[in-house]
């Protein structure tokens, strides 16, 4: 399992839809970035100049929105994932 450093989180994307709401199928170039994903696993958090951590907001399971341009894509075990640090989520979705 991938364990990420600091503060950041690792995510898994939520698929992009494939079809609009008026039912017109999209092309795959066509598709918009997903900018919401499910936390699979946090970081320690942030380490102060003072050797102190600060603990990070967001917990393993939560759904959270981020920048549409954030995070690093990683694959492993044949799944793809996304590296994201704290700073560069947005919202959790409740």
């Amino acid at each position: 399992m991938l364990k990420p450093l600091g503060d950041r989180v690792i995510l898994e994307a939520k698929d992009e839809e494939e079809q609009t709401v008026g039912g017109i199928v999209l092309a795959s170039n066509a598709k918009e970035k997903s900018q919401t994903g499910k936390i699979i696993a946090v970081g320690n958090g942030t380490v102060l100049d003072n050797g102190q951590t600060v603990p990070m907001n967001v917990k393993v399971g939560d759904t959270v929105v981020y920048d549409k341009y954030a995070g690093t894509e990683v694959s492993y075990e044949d799944k793809k994932y996304l590296v994201v640090h704290e700073k560069d989520l947005v919202a959790v979705v409740e």
